[in-house]
């Protein structure tokens, strides 16, 4: 590499840091402001550090605001969705993959479509359903409202991982006299767990952040609320306590962050093999 061109790389490096550091700034500042006083939070603008850490308003977040229970919520309602998510998406990618059957181009065609509706369009039959199955204003029907429709990005990532599996493994563990079920459970699924991160880290982000669906379907029971609808706590009638509003969701963020890290090295495969299939 030549003079020049390590001069270019330099520049290249300079700007690309510049670019990412004002990318994640928001919300640099936003944790950092969960450390600050509501005075000093106008008072000082866009300044990052506090003068002193303050953590008074994790406490008022956690105890005040009820988020030790909307905490607990969350989590409940995103470890299940998580493991439906990941049961129903599963089988339907290892049907769609590894079998032919009539109307399949068919049925891929409507799961493809079903990407590009809207939620808004699908809540008022899926809240009748939720109503007639008497699970309005618990978390089991928040649980149902945000697994039960289609996940396409799940289905497909599936099914091109199942796809790419040879078909001879199946036939040895037939042969062996291992059932369906066995084949699948024990034979085909641990062979995708980077898909399995992968759609549980997306599904975990979506049901950990929603806000919409537990909004609706926790109306009348304000204990069941999740933490996207507890922000509201900090919203008064005259004013925002900002802070508090600050350190609540900078609480939010940590489960999210712990997931990603724990998970990230099969993410990263999951999505790189989704990319060369």
């Amino acid at each position: 590499m030549n003079k020049q061109s390590r001069y270019y790389e330099k520049i290249t490096h300079i700007i690309f840091t510049i670019i990412c550091f004002a990318w994640v700034y928001p919300f640099l500042w936003m944790v950092f402001t969960s450390f600050k006083t509501e005075e000093e939070m106008f008072a000082g603008g866009l300044r990052l550090l506090p003068s002193h850490f303050n953590f008074g308003n994790f406490i008022r977040a956690w105890e005040q605001a009820n988020f030790s229970i909307y905490f607990w919520n969350t989590v409940i309602v995103t470890v299940v969705g998580v493991l439906i998510t990941i049961f129903l998406t599963s089988t339907s990618g290892y049907t769609l993959g590894r079998y032919n059957f009539p109307g399949k181009k068919f049925f891929i065609g409507t799961v493809m479509v079903m990407m590009f509706m809207p939620k808004g369009y699908t809540i008022i039959p899926t809240f009748e359903l939720i109503r007639q199955l008497g699970l309005l204003d618990s978390l089991a029907g928040v649980i149902l409202a945000q697994v039960g429709g289609v996940n396409t990005m799940g289905v497909l990532l599936f099914m091109g991982a199942f796809s790419q599996i040879p078909k001879e493994l199946e036939e040895v563990a037939k042969l062996d006299g291992a059932s369906y079920p066995r084949i699948f459970w024990q034979i085909m699924l641990p062979m995708v767990k980077p898909i399995i991160a992968t759609v549980s880290i997306f599904q975990f982000m979506s049901s950990w952040n929603d806000f919409f669906t537990p909004l609706v379907f926790t109306l009348g029971k304000p204990n069941l609320r999740t933490l996207g609808v507890g922000m509201y706590s900090f919203i008064g009638e005259h004013s925002t306590d900002w802070v508090g509003m600050a350190a609540a969701a900078s609480i939010s963020l940590i489960p999210i962050i712990i997931v990603y890290m724990c998970l990230q090295r099969y993410f990263i495969e999951g999505i790189a093999g989704a990319v060369k299939g």
